[in-house]
């Protein structure tokens, strides 16, 4: 009985499915940019394995439906034995080169080789998750047949495959809308929100009464959220900076609006301007227009390095619109961190634009990942040209950034994607881990922008026409941290690329969408227009940043 059955189960796949399933199960298993672990491997590898078997399957289907001469049953069974075999050992052998193509990306990043048990793992989970999957198919499959067989006694058979398969869409995506995203969403919004509320122990509320969330501040602790009140309280002290610079220092200025301190974007704005001014931070000689991450986080890893480079005579100012994960309020609320940069950008850059041009701080601005998008968004150009301020920093900006898609997209002949030169660099520069903002003849104008991006951050490289044609940045020469056995396949290099997409925090500091102190040095000293500093004491920045990780 048991035999007989798994005989018919055997029997019940397509060849050409299995054929083109086992050559995307192979494609998936060759590196992209993030590392991947045996679990998120597996996955990946059965998932590609399922679209190729659906896709053979889709074929196998369209060479029926337009009655193409079939195969004699022998032959079929010939075949199918035959292409068993194919399968398993292309299967494999692919397995075998498993560990040695994530080693690749590995040793880039400094990372330790996979374990030896890596293939055997990947596959199994691999088979898991294929099975699954095509059962999902079958369930499918026979809602579309048993609704198109209840409908065949009143309409034509085609036509009753077309308004089955209709319905079976319908019914499966409402299931997955109401179950998984509507469900799922009110879930993880739950709990950023909780997330957000916390107040860890060690994070206390400031003493010093200049400081946001202290008792004279405006802007009440508790309503500054959990990564609010982490920037308030993370940052350098004059001690910190003088102990290392040996120059005198002063305290960092920082002021944060969180997303309960006002009901709209306009409201958070004029209580920033508000507090901003009650602290002191138009008296600096360098202000700071931060626009945060999704999760209303900002990233120490940026700010720390300014303020050492100003010997702490600088005011940071940002809002929080959001309390999600970047990707999550990208998907659910995409405006509301550009309406807030863009207000929060009004009501300081309106301010600092009445104030003596001899005594007002310089005005930069920065952004990371979401938030550099939403920097993007916050102003545009014509608005600030009878009084620019005098820099952006964006670093990881997302794929979806309308002015670096463009910047990037009208890049000069021979400069590569993931670092492009663009005219003749006085307005805009793009460097990666390796400073390379210091172009030969090039002169900045009155206003510089700076892209710091990573070759291997996804966030930034993702590209939906991955799908069907291979992008720039794939091309030679490639970034120094993107592995040299990085190829393109059809379909199965989307389907990492997405994978990666959801990773891109997960690899080591310095690589993917994880951006490191040391790099952002170059960056502002090229915004800044930091000239004082040797290079020994700009060596010594960066190795204190270094250390500080370890």
């Amino acid at each position: 009985m048991l035999r007989n059955w798994a005989v018919r189960y055997w029997f019940s796949f397509s060849t050409t499915g299995l054929l083109l399933g086992t050559l995307f199960f192979a494609a998936s298993l060759t590196p992209t940019l993030i590392p991947r672990n045996y679990l998120t491997q597996g996955v990946l590898s059965g998932l590609s394995a399922a679209v190729g078997y659906g896709c053979g399957f889709f074929l196998r289907w369209l060479w029926r439906y337009l009655e193409l001469p079939e195969l004699r049953a022998r032959i079929l069974i010939t075949g199918k034995l035959i292409a068993a075999i194919a399968c398993g050992i292309v299967g494999l052998a692919f397995l075998w080169q498993a560990s040695e193509w994530q080693n690749s990306i590995r040793r880039l990043m400094q990372l330790a080789p996979v374990d030896t048990a890596h293939p055997l793992e990947v596959g199994a989970i691999a088979l898991v998750t294929f099975v699954v999957l095509v059962a999902f198919g079958r369930l499918f499959k026979r809602t579309l047949v048993f609704v198109s067989e209840k409908l065949r006694r009143f309409v034509p058979t085609r036509v009753s495959y077309v308004i089955g398969t209709t319905i079976a869409v319908f019914l499966f995506w409402s299931a997955a809308d109401g179950i998984i995203f509507r469900y799922g969403l009110r879930v993880m919004d739950s709990s950023f929100q909780r997330l957000d509320e916390l107040m860890p122990a060690e994070t206390r509320q400031p003493a010093e009464p200049g400081k946001t969330g202290s008792a004279a501040s405006l802007v009440r602790w508790q309503d500054l959220g959990r990564m609010g009140r982490s920037y308030i309280a993370s940052g350098p002290t004059a001690a910190d900076i003088g102990q290392l610079t040996g120059k005198p220092a002063k305290e960092p200025i920082r002021v944060y609006v969180g997303l309960q301190s006002g009901d709209t974007p306009q409201q958070r704005a004029k209580l920033a301007l508000e507090e901003l001014k009650r602290a002191g931070g138009f008296e600096r000689s360098t202000l700071v227009i931060v626009t945060p991450t999704g999760t209303g986080w900002v990233d120490e890893q940026a700010i720390d390095p300014i303020e050492f480079l100003h010997n702490g005579d600088v005011a940071s100012v940002s809002a929080q619109y959001s309390y999600l994960a970047s990707w999550l309020s990208l998907l659910v609320e995409p405006g509301y961190g550009a309406e807030q940069s863009r207000a929060l950008f009004s009501e300081i850059y309106g301010y600092w634009h009445t104030l003596p041009r001899d005594t007002r701080p310089k005005l930069y601005l920065f952004g990371l990942s979401l938030g550099a998008l939403s920097t993007e968004l916050s102003n545009e150009l014509f608005e600030v040209l009878g009084d620019p301020y005098q820099g952006a920093l964006l670093s990881g900006p997302p794929f979806a950034s309308r002015i670096w898609h463009s910047i990037t997209d009208d890049r000069n002949p021979g400069s590569p994607e993931w670092l492009p030169e663009f005219r003749d660099g006085s307005y805009v520069r793009f460097t990666s881990q390796k400073n390379a903002l210091d172009i030969p003849g090039a002169q900045w104008g009155p206003l510089r922008l700076v892209y710091l991006q990573y070759a291997s951050d996804p966030i930034t490289f993702y590209e939906t026409h991955a799908l069907y044609s291979e992008p720039d940045w794939m091309k030679t020469p490639r970034g120094p941290d993107v592995s040299p056995e990085l190829r393109w396949y059809p379909v199965v290099t989307f389907l990492q690329l997405t994978l990666d997409l959801a990773m891109a925090t997960t690899a080591p500091m310095g690589y993917g969408h994880v951006y490191a102190a040391e790099h952002y040095i170059d960056a502002w000293m090229q915004v800044a227009d930091i000239k004082d500093l040797s290079p020994d004491e700009i060596a010594r920045l960066k190795q204190h940043f270094a250390d500080k990780r370890k």
